[in-house]
């Protein structure tokens, strides 16, 4: 009998191995218990359908893994597996809620899909893993592979223009409210498949750098390449239903609307207000708010404070709704906290823009970024805005908006 020869297999290329002592990713948060987390390694299939193929990110509550399915030709999909001790999943529930609704809102399909779910047994508990579709880069990974890292007028107006469609679905079709809205949860789409192609394509070639404990390895997130397509708002993870009262805390903290900080209800226009957050990161380049003290910890009375020097003292209506509002105002309204009003404003923070342009933009943003909730703009009025549309004036496809 012949002998059978086989071609040797390629060697696998050697990955960077991070210390054990160096905490990185997930580990780097204050609250990261390794016994919360799937030990996902890259390599696996879960449910006999999805291959892990590289990781994409992480977070407080989740680890997140591009997949080819292996059901489906050619077919990659994006896995978020969660941790163990999650006590309330809220994003499942919103999105089998966005799935029953009977809407034909463009702004549907900026919402990033959801296209199943399952569990998994993991050594120290049950995860729900749900599975959805892929998506190119986020918005903070945009904006820091520029090398000034801020986004063009152009690629703001184009990208804003569709969240703000997203969001207006969101609001007014789902009656959802997203919570969380900042730059690593909104993401460029991608137009076909050679990106995610080509991910596979860098893991195999060049693995990702990793930590090899005893019981998981913790692996460094590789960043998708440059796409294309059209945006969408993701991480449904924080989002509550707009028809129920909501007083508890939310919001990445120097991203809080002012009814967050103050105690009081808040509703849809928290999402506007981080959406003004938002524009003004990746326009300008760094944060409206720094919202630190001087040993760099988050702090309200700074928070306010820079609040107070950018929109001008809150009206008095407001503040007589809030009793913590006691602790940085007194019952004229006068400032009576310990920290001093900075000298500085909106006009003197706008760096990049000139004359009318500057003055156009300024009044954008100011429809967002108002005390009283219940003066912002909706999804709708923002749209509409002369700055958001100025291109499309330009070019002849829209007459300019009619002065109120």
């Amino acid at each position: 009998m012949a002998q059978k020869h086989f071609a040797p297999e390629a060697p696998t290329p050697a990955f960077e191995r991070v210390d054990s002592d160096l905490l990185i990713e997930e580990e780097t948060m204050p609250s990261y218990r390794p016994e919360r987390f799937y030990p996902v390694h890259i390599g696996q299939i879960f449910r006999d359908q999805y291959q892990i193929i590289g990781k994409l990110g992480w977070g407080a509550a989740s680890t997140v893994w591009l997949c080819r399915d292996l059901h489906t030709k050619d077919n990659y999909v994006v896995l978020k597996v969660y941790i163990n001790s999650s006590k309330v999943h809220r994003e499942l529930p919103i999105y089998e809620h966005i799935r029953r609704l009977d809407s034909e809102h463009d702004g549907r399909d900026r919402i990033r899909k959801l296209l199943g779910k399952f569990e998994v047994q993991g050594p120290h508990g049950t995860h729900i893993c749900l599975v959805h579709e892929p998506l190119g880069l986020s918005l903070a990974e945009l904006r820091d592979s520029r090398p000034e890292r801020v986004l063009s007028t152009a690629v703001m107006r184009e990208t804003f223009r569709w969240i703000l469609r997203g969001l207006e679905f969101l609001h007014q079709e789902a009656h959802v409210i997203h919570t969380d809205l900042h730059p690593h949860n909104i993401f460029m789409g991608i137009q076909h498949n050679s990106i995610l192609v080509r991910f596979e394509q860098d893991e195999a070639e060049s693995p990702c750098p990793r930590k090899e404990l005893e019981d998981r390895t913790i692996y460094i997130s590789r960043p998708m390449r440059l796409s294309a397509g059209l945006p969408a708002i993701s991480d449904l993870s924080e989002a509550r239903f707009g028809d129920f009262e909501n007083i508890d805390d939310i919001m990445p903290d120097v991203y809080r609307a002012p009814e967050v900080i103050l105690g009081l209800n808040w509703s849809y226009p928290v999402d506007i207000w981080a959406l003004g957050m938002v524009i003004w990161d990746l326009f300008e380049g760094n944060r409206l708010f720094p919202a630190r003290n001087p040993d760099k910890h988050y702090s309200e009375r700074y928070h306010l404070a820079q609040m107070v020097a950018i929109l001008g003292p809150p009206p008095l209506e407001l503040l007589r709704r809030s009793e913590k509002s006691r602790k940085f105002w007194d019952q004229d309204g006068k400032w009576i906290c310990d920290v001093p009003i900075p000298d500085i404003s909106l006009e003197s923070l706008e760096h990049r823009l000139e004359g009318q342009e500057k003055d156009h933009f300024l009044q954008f943003m100011r429809k967002m970024l108002q005390w009283n909730p219940e003066r912002r703009g909706t999804c709708h009025d923002i749209f509409w805005d002369e700055w958001l549309l100025a291109d499309l004036i330009a070019s002849g496809k829209l007459q300019p908006p009619k002065e109120a």
